[in-house]
């Protein structure tokens, strides 16, 4: 079982190798789209690494749900996550902080729940459920 500071270590490792930032861009609280510049198929390439790095399988959607801002969903009203959206959230992303989200639930606000921490919570859960 790695220790949260591997954990980080691995992350931000994975992270400065797929999206080519500096080591001392990838802190705890780093949003990976508007801190680290990733775009969408970095993500991809982000879970592709954990795999890799950590031994373990990240079935898609697992670490970065898709769909989340449908506008069909019934989660998302006049551009803003609603009561529902942001308890399918805390199902689909336990690791990440919707109280965050929740104080200024704006639907581009979502993009700065995937933090290098929420990572790290992920990847400590798997690796306990491994």
């Amino acid at each position: 079982m790695s220790s949260e500071e591997e954990i980080l270590s691995k992350v931000q490792e994975t992270l400065i190798d797929a999206l080519g930032v500096d080591d001392d861009e990838v802190s705890p609280e780093a949003t990976l789209v508007g801190d680290l510049g990733a775009e969408s198929i970095d993500f991809l390439d982000i879970v592709f690494r954990l795999e890799k790095t950590f031994d373990v399988k990240i079935p898609r959607g697992e670490l970065f749900p898709e769909g989340l801002a449908a506008a069909d969903s019934g989660f998302i009203e006049d551009g803003v996550v609603t009561a529902a959206g942001l308890d399918e959230l805390r199902t689909r992303i336990p690791h990440a902080d919707i109280d965050k989200l929740a104080a200024d639930p704006k639907v581009e606000n979502i993009q700065d729940l995937f933090t290098v921490e929420m990572m790290c919570k992920f990847m400590s859960n798997k690796l306990a459920s491994k």
